[in-house]
């Protein structure tokens, strides 16, 4: 039997774009080498799966080609994903804005689009390990339980972050062997770590605040950790932070710290005990200079204001690293968009080769992106098998 259309990986892309495949009346095999499909839908959004985000444009994700993700996202958006979900009467709610998860618990949407690959009559085969993928007058590829014959490959593999739920760079190597090039892979949406000093003691200490990461400011919280910052607002940044560039950390953006001070009913107190009532104790101790902490209010001087607002609203914070793709959600990279068409993600060097989902080089914010993306990813290129 030849099929139309192998799809490597059981993840969010790879099932979507089988049963869009499926719905046409495509031959269709999934092959996904855990034992089950969906493990990182499984473990997503805190166990509830935080499925799609309301809010979706081409500027949540970064890209070398910003605009690669445009018309797949035209073509399947939010709404769209969310019948499905209306469809199967599955529970959902709104956590921050936008953020769409599962009432119960993420096992619902991988039942849902397993359900939907049932009435589409896809084949999924678990447990299975690709060896190597041949081109001639079709595609062979080769498995741990022999080779099989298709029309047409998808790559769905993902990137690198969660190795331990089987992530690996077997996308990557099929893309090499095709003629693609890879932009280059790191972690994302990922804690921080550190240089130079670090706050093991303010461990646990969450606070809401604005990061500015040079090309947007995110307003959410960060977590101290006993390396460096995690939080939502610090996995965000992650997306757009080097090595070469600090991130400007704004402690009280609800407040003017300057005209706090100058108003303070009581001028006598120390500078010290005064911010403890408006940030944590411990994080006032080990950001604020003994000498001025000790100071009462009355005899700062405008450079000692000057100096003390700038620590607050202007924190300056370098990192030297992540926390790894142990603990990353998603990898930043991947496949070049240059050699993939927008409109359907076939390779445009070779006839039948696709590629969807994480493993191109489209990553995209926290809060749902990246499934939406999976899903619009796998719809495009479903439609064209």
């Amino acid at each position: 039997m030849i099929y139309d259309a192998v799809i490597i990986g059981g993840g969010a892309a790879g099932l979507f774009c089988a049963l869009t495949a499926g719905r046409r009346g495509r031959r269709v095999v999934v092959l996904e080498h855990n034992a089950q499909v969906g493990r990182k839908i499984l473990i997503s959004g805190g166990g509830r799966c935080n499925f799609t985000n309301r809010s979706v444009t081409a500027d949540n994700f970064i890209s070398q080609n910003p605009h690669f993700c445009r018309s797949a996202l035209a073509g399947f958006g939010p709404d769209d994903f969310l019948a499905l979900v209306k469809k199967h009467r599955i529970q959902f709610y709104e956590k921050t804005p936008g953020q769409l998860f599962c009432r119960d618990n993420s096992r619902q949407i991988v039942d849902m689009l397993l359900d939907e690959c049932r009435q589409s009559r896809v084949e999924i085969r678990t447990g299975i390990k690709v060896q190597k993928v041949s081109s001639g007058e079709n595609y062979i590829i080769d498995t741990s339980s022999g080779k099989i014959e298709s029309h047409s490959v998808v790559v769905a593999c993902g990137g690198l972050s969660f190795p331990k739920i089987g992530a690996t760079g077997f996308g990557y190597d099929i893309a090499r062997q095709f003629g693609h090039t890879i932009v280059a892979t790191r972690p994302s949406l990922v804690a921080l770590t550190l240089k130079g000093k670090r706050f093991p003691h303010l461990s646990g200490i969450s606070l809401d605040v604005n990061v500015d990461a040079g090309k947007h400011i995110f307003r959410e919280n960060i977590l101290f950790t006993h390396r460096g910052l995690s939080g939502p607002a610090i996995l965000q940044a992650s997306n757009y932070w080097s090595r070469d560039r600090e991130l400007s950390i704004d402690l009280l953006p609800d407040n003017d710290l300057s005209d706090f001070l100058k108003s303070y009913p009581h001028p006598k107190r120390k500078t010290g005990n005064v911010l403890a009532e408006i940030l944590p104790q411990r994080a006032v101790q080990a950001l604020l200079s003994p000498t001025i902490a000790e100071k009462p209010l009355d005899i700062l001087s405008k450079k000692d204001i000057g100096s003390l607002t700038a620590q607050i609203h202007d924190w300056k914070v370098s990192f030297d690293g992540t926390e790894g793709y142990d603990r990353a959600e998603v990898t930043l990279g991947g496949v070049s968009t240059k050699d993939i068409s927008g409109k359907t993600m076939e390779s445009k060097l070779i006839k039948g080769l696709y590629f969807i989902g994480e493993v191109i080089d489209v990553t995209g914010w926290l809060g749902g992106y990246n499934f939406q993306w999976a899903w619009s990813s796998g719809y495009a290129a479903g439609n064209s098998l």
